[in-house]
């Protein structure tokens, strides 16, 4: 398995965990989270700030603490990929037409040209050579939204043609696309993936299998089939080999990605922090001291407590409250162990 970028982890981070919560995150938690990749403190800070940098993330601070978000532009690219990969429509029926796209880009901007070539792989597209790319699948919004990010509407001609050439369909997928590679490695996908999907189902109602272990096999697992997007047309069935490994390949995906979610979010959950707001503070001591709050608490030296908020209910689950305890100032938890 290839090593995986800073960048690459964060993203994974962000869009397996982070993306549907809409809260900043306290860099503290990141580096933990991130430490079991082998990422230091030192990398992990230096990876949030570039990607800050480069419109990724929002980066703010709360008091002497610092928290990311993702950006808008962030946001859209996880959730695109988030669409692609968990969601993808490579099943449906076909009506015999093909999307094709031709473009002329100038030298000056080749830059563009490059940009355009991978969103159009990431979209499915193959090559037919000499800036003619083709296409299955109606994609006219998709190229429309995408020369317009890039700028580039002037040197695109799109349109639709029953019949390319004198070529059948299978040998113009021959002819486009890498199938028979791609098969192959679906293949080697399941043939790796099958037994850590029977030993987590084992592994983890007996406990074997640890909450972050769920987290790290999780990240392993999207990590290698997000690369199936960017190799995959998902071309109809009918243009399809006959013996296709890419539908057991994903359906293995879904079960153990599933399996892993709850013991991995878990694990997330644990190293959450935020900063609570003024009101969520003075309920967390109700809550904790079982009396009312008393307003002379130094509550500013508990500046971040790790804590599960309840996304729909705005509830706190004291199971996973952690809190110092001030002498005269916030009280014990009953049965709450000290902050780590």
């Amino acid at each position: 398995m290839s090593a995986k970028r800073p960048q690459d982890l964060v993203f994974t981070l962000y869009g397996e965990y982070l993306l549907h919560r809409n809260e900043p995150i306290w860099v503290g938690s990141l580096i933990s989270l991130l430490h079991p990749f082998g990422l230091s403190e030192g990398a992990v800070r230096t990876v949030l700030s570039r990607m800050a940098r480069k419109g990724w993330l929002d980066g703010q601070r709360m008091g002497r603490n610092s928290f990311y978000d993702l950006a808008p532009k962030g946001r859209r690219l996880l959730e695109e990929g988030e669409q692609r990969i968990l969601h993808p429509s490579w099943d449906g029926p076909w009506d015999g037409s093909w999307f094709l796209l031709a473009y002329s880009i100038p030298e000056d901007v080749r830059h563009l040209r490059d940009r355009l070539r991978d969103r159009l792989a990431w979209l499915g597209f193959g090559s037919l050579g000499n800036g003619l790319w083709i296409s299955p699948h109606d994609v006219e919004q998709e190229v429309q939204a995408l020369a317009e990010q890039l700028g580039i509407a002037q040197h695109l001609e799109c349109f639709r043609a029953q019949r390319v050439g004198r070529d059948r369909p299978e040998a113009l997928v021959d002819r486009c696309w890498d199938l028979p590679g791609v098969n192959e490695r679906y293949a080697d996908f399941t043939r790796h993936w099958r037994p850590e999907l029977a030993r987590c189902e084992t592994g983890i109602r007996s406990g074997d299998v640890t909450a972050e272990e769920c987290f790290t096999l999780r990240f392993d697992l999207i990590h290698e089939f997000r690369a199936f997007p960017l190799e995959d047309p998902y071309l109809p069935r009918s243009l399809l080999p006959e013996r296709w490994h890419g539908g057991a390949a994903t359906e293995l995906f879904h079960t153990l990605h599933n399996l892993l979610e709850g013991p991995a979010v878990v694990h997330v959950d644990e190293h959450r922090a935020v900063v609570l707001l003024p009101q969520q503070r003075e309920r967390l001591v109700e809550l904790a001291d079982h009396r009312p709050v008393q307003r002379s608490c130094d509550l500013e030296a508990v500046a971040v407590i790790v804590f599960l908020l309840d996304d729909v209910h705005e509830s706190l689950d004291l199971a996973r409250l952690r809190t110092h305890q001030h002498a005269g100032g916030l009280g014990p938890v009953p049965g709450i162990a000290g902050l780590r």
